[in-house]
């Protein structure tokens, strides 16, 4: 397992070929109470930084892009049934896709933890 994160504050957990994507606790923190959330539906694709999900809170909403190319496997319907799990659990249970990755490479372009928490300073 190998876990990374992107500029726009999403985290990437890396098993086998398949990548498990969410905001991070930072993000969650910076949205507040999140009140809404829309997922992309499995079978579709997506190249690296599209337009994957919107998360909505009482104070913003938010596009969620995709940190790697490939194919969504599975969404979290858990989170766009109560949507203020994101806020509960960012990096665990309120994960948004999974990601059948189709270019490995792309994971390079993507920050470590500690590079990540120098990011957010």
């Amino acid at each position: 397992m190998t876990l990374k994160y992107t500029e726009d504050h999403e985290w990437v957990l890396i098993e086998g070929d398949v990548a498990t994507v969410g905001i991070t606790a930072h993000a969650a923190e910076q949205l507040g109470d999140v009140v809404f959330v829309e997922l992309p539906d499995t079978g579709k694709s997506f190249a690296q930084n599209d337009d994957m999900a919107v998360v909505e809170s009482v104070k913003a909403a938010s596009d969620v892009y995709a940190p790697i190319s490939g194919e969504i496997v599975a969404a979290n319907a858990d989170i766009v049934d109560e949507p203020a799990k994101v806020n509960e659990d960012p990096a665990g249970t309120a994960w948004f896709v999974k990601i059948r990755l189709s270019n490995r490479s792309e994971l390079d372009a993507l920050m470590d933890e500690a590079a990540y928490k120098e990011f957010i300073g």
